[in-house]
């Protein structure tokens, strides 16, 4: 774990492990509003390393939690979940009360780390507001190890000159936001009246139902045939087996009468990010570079 770069000089940056019940006690202090809750073991490694996965997703969380029950002040507790918790057979838009069924040790554990923020903000012990996040692109910087890493891969490697693999049939229906609107809920989350929410703690955050041929084309209006020809096509049948359980669409009208933003369309999203990486504000693959 290293320290973030350029952090604004108002950023107390402290480096450690959420699984390390002392260092958490030494950031959740008596001072704190809120907890935003970030961190995670991503869905591909949560496959790979089960232990892993539960420890920080789920055994860290409640550990979290448990640091802000103890400071007596009900802080507001922001929790980064994700739409992993469906799964199974689900309609062709998903209602935000849908029952959770997980296809994924991912899902499993953001499910019931979103039964632990339900239960500790209905025991007054945290304000809570779980987000289920769509697939954040396109994502600066390197590939992660999240089974969607491709989604942003696929825009960000040719931007940068590379070639990338889509992994998934072009006509997957996937359900993305860009790092800006997701940013801005996040923040909308944190300071958000949350009587409105009552006893239902998650929420359906907007996104834009969008394939992967939808996005390579948006590829080419903006940044050119030559980056479209840098993305292949190579199917990865373990990878399909997870994220094509994932649902492609949702009502999220709770959401928008709850103040939170919506993408306008695929373009936009594909616009600021060449936009943004042309500029040298975002970490274009491995380069940074724009071709």
């Amino acid at each position: 774990l290293t320290a973030c770069p350029g952090a604004d000089p108002r950023v107390d940056v402290r480096v450690g492990s959420i699984a390390d019940p002392s260092f958490v006690a030494s950031v959740v202090g008596d001072r704190i509003d809120g907890v935003f809750h970030l961190a995670a073991v991503l869905s591909g490694q949560s496959e790979a390393e089960f232990d892993a996965g539960m420890r920080i997703n789920f055994d860290a969380t409640r550990g979290l939690l448990d640091a802000c029950r103890a400071l007596g002040t009900r802080p507001r507790f922001v929790f980064t979940s994700s739409i992993a918790v469906f799964g199974g057979p689900l309609p062709e838009i998903v209602p935000e009360d849908m029952a959770l069924r997980p296809q994924s040790s991912y899902g499993a554990e953001k499910a019931m780390a979103e039964l632990l923020v339900s239960d500790y903000s209905r025991r007054g012990f945290v304000d809570g507001v779980a987000c289920r996040l769509p697939t954040i692109a396109v994502r600066p910087g390197a590939p992660n190890s999240a089974l969607s890493s491709f989604v942003s891969g696929i825009i960000r490697e040719p931007v940068a000159g590379i070639e990338a693999i889509c992994p998934v049939p072009l006509d997957t229906r996937i359900w993305i936001s860009s790092p800006e609107v997701v940013t801005k809920n996040l923040l909308h989350a944190g300071s958000m009246a949350t009587t409105a929410l009552d006893v239902r703690r998650a929420i359906n955050l907007p996104g834009l139902s969008v394939t992967p041929a939808e996005m390579l084309a948006s590829l080419e209006r903006i940044a050119g045939a030559a980056a479209r020809a840098r993305v292949r096509s190579e199917p990865d049948h373990r990878l399909m087996r997870v994220v094509c359980t994932w649902p492609a669409a949702f009502d999220v009208s709770r959401a928008r009468q709850l103040g939170f933003s919506q993408d306008t369309d695929v373009d936009a999203i594909v616009r600021q990010f060449v936009s943004d990486a042309s500029r040298g504000a975002v970490g274009g693959g491995a380069s940074g570079k724009v071709s």
